[in-house]
């Protein structure tokens, strides 16, 4: 199997796109990611799959974190943490108990460690959530390897 042709034909999902979150002994530290999903209710779980060879793999270990929900017009703030930073930032932080999370974001979701499962390539990490906002807004979302564009009714 093709792991770019298998690569391309994932990419027909559609995703949203969010920025993870977690604080570590030399700042705050951010990644782009679009394997999120929710997990279970009761207890609030979410996952994010995390490529082993990330800086981010070590960073989310036995660590809280916050999945910031991307908007449509925060595409600059995504690039910005997949590694392509501006010279300016294009986002202002936001305190909170578990961390610093994006301000002006669709959402977020507040995360302790529950969990982290084997994946291949990837770690799994699922996080208790323990507070969570969001607004009305159109998300900012991955298709075909390029950004796109939906609109909520």
């Amino acid at each position: 199997m093709d792991p770019q042709d298998f690569r391309n034909c994932m990419g027909r999902f559609a995703t949203g796109v969010t920025v993870v979150t977690c604080e570590t002994s030399e700042g705050t530290h951010g990644f782009t990611v679009n394997s999120f999903t929710s997990v279970s209710l009761d207890p609030p779980l979410v996952l994010v799959s995390v490529d082993r060879n990330t800086r981010a793999f070590e960073k989310m270990r036995d660590n809280h974190f916050i999945v910031n929900i991307l908007k449509e017009d925060q595409q600059d703030v995504a690039m910005h943490f997949a590694g392509r930073p501006k010279d300016e930032l294009p986002f202002e932080w936001v305190r909170s108990q578990y961390g610093q999370r994006i301000k002006g974001s669709l959402a977020f979701i507040e995360c302790s460690p529950w969990a982290e499962y084997d994946g291949g390539d990837h770690v799994l990490f699922l996080g208790k959530v323990h507070d969570f906002d969001y607004e009305d807004g159109d998300p900012l979302v991955f298709y075909g390897g390029k950004f796109s564009r939906i609109t909520a009714k």
